[in-house]
């Protein structure tokens, strides 16, 4: 039987997405909305006469569900926040349609910080000390009575952006008011959770979910400061690697063991059943081992861009069984090697950025000009203007490969970047170079 999978998003983590499906032979076509150049022209080549692009957006959720019916898709797949938050998986679901990706309830464990702090300290989860806070006077009390250093958190969504790691109490009280009096991040801002600053190394780790059971999917690193070193503002994410040296499968089953289990228990036990990818963003701490700080409802980007490719096997089952509350109890098969992810930024990023300026080095299908077959660019910001492909957004692309050891993957990655150009392009020059302490 071939299926028609319905993608819902525009970015790196949506080509990504797509260009998996698309390799699966379960798969007869697959509808973007609104989908990128990238995802476009995989319809012309790989998987030509099979990609069709919509212009309804990610956000429009009445006329996504009268897209899905009308295009009779056998499977919804969403890629990111807003849309799960806003209820697009209630709305598949009275319309009866499959879908992969949680209830407008199950996305608050990212849509509230509070809540999902809540949770985990209900549920006996490991997670750092914290207080939330609507007042300025009482955050900075809490800040003032704390042993150590703080990280600032934005209750709601901001895109990854809402969090402010402080080095001392006056950077956290500055972020309390810019956040609370200033309203940086409007309404995403009106309320904070100050938790303990944890030191260690972050690690991302992903779960497929259908409702009660859940399968780790490989270990990733991510990236999220703008600069090399771990320097600057933090980011979306610009790069990522997986498998981390530092997740062998013992620590893996302990965190499926003490972090993940617990947390679907306790949904499942709220009323909040979850359904699709559940992403941990977790601190490997030496003293108290793996801490969650942070949960999302949706794959991760750009750590999606890294992991998909080593994959090895078809990811289509897996997303079908989820949605349908089916997983079965094995994991996934994973190419050796290791993939790297390089994400290029155009010119401002993370701030306001430039857009409208002409990418050069990629051909016709959107990827390297002559390119060596294994390199992949993942469009997350591009759109074709008068038949030229110009940049559209913070993050433009993402350059993946999926080499026999990290020195392999790096090398292929940062050729193939060095092909690519537009005026204000920048990127990391570190991707993976962390290594295992």
């Amino acid at each position: 039987m071939g299926y028609r999978v319905l993608l819902i998003g525009s970015g790196g983590r949506e080509h990504a997405l797509a260009w998996k499906l698309l390799q699966s032979p379960l798969c007869d076509h697959l509808i973007a909305a609104p989908g990128n150049p990238g995802i476009e022209a995989l319809g012309r080549g790989m998987a030509a006469g099979r990609v069709t692009l919509s212009k309804v957006g990610a956000e429009a959720t009445a006329k996504l569900v009268a897209l899905g019916k009308a295009e009779k898709v056998d499977l919804v797949v969403c890629g990111p926040e807003v849309p799960l938050m806003a209820g697009l998986g209630d709305a598949c679901a009275e319309a009866r349609l499959r879908f992969f990706g949680p209830s407008r309830a199950a996305a608050e464990i990212e849509g509230s910080k509070k809540f999902a702090k809540d949770l985990m300290r209900k549920a006996g989860i490991p997670t750092a000390a914290y207080g939330s806070f609507s007042d300025v006077a009482a955050a900075e009390a809490f800040i003032d009575a704390q042993p150590g250093n703080v990280v600032v958190k934005a209750d709601g969504l901001c895109a990854g952006k809402g969090v402010v790691v402080a080095s001392s109490r006056e950077e956290a009280k500055q972020a309390v008011r810019s956040m609370l009096e200033g309203r940086i991040f409007g309404e995403a801002g009106a309320r904070l959770v100050i938790e303990e600053r944890l030191v260690g190394r972050e690690v991302s780790m992903m779960a497929l979910c259908d409702g009660t059971r859940f399968v780790l999917l490989d270990s990733a690193e991510d990236h999220k400061a703008v600069f090399d070193g771990d320097l600057g503002p933090n980011t979306g994410g610009m790069g990522a690697y997986s498998p981390s040296p530092l997740v062998d499968k013992a620590l893996a089953e302990s965190i499926a063991r003490t972090i993940f289990a617990p947390l679907v228990a306790a949904m499942a036990d709220d009323g909040r059943p979850f359904r699709g990818l559940l992403y941990g963003g977790l601190m490997l701490t030496k003293d108290r081992g793996p801490m969650v700080i942070e949960w999302n409802c949706r794959f991760g980007d750009p750590e999606t861009q890294a992991v998909l490719p080593r994959l090895g096997e078809d990811l289509l089952p897996w997303l079908l069984d989820a949605a349908s509350g089916q997983l079965p109890l094995r994991s996934p098969d994973w190419l050796p090697g290791l993939a790297v992810c390089v994400v290029l930024a155009a010119e401002g990023y993370p701030g306001k950025v430039r857009s409208g300026d002409a990418i050069s080095g990629l051909g016709g299908d959107g990827q390297l000009s002559g390119g060596d077959g294994e390199t992949v660019v993942f469009h997350a910001g591009t759109k074709r203007d008068r038949g030229r492909l110009v940049t559209n957004g913070g993050r433009v692309l993402g350059v993946t490969v999926n080499g026999a050891n990290l020195e392999e993957a790096r090398s292929r990655a940062y050729a193939g970047i060095g092909r690519i150009t537009w005026p204000g392009m920048h990127f990391r020059k570190d991707i993976g170079m962390r290594g295992t302490p």
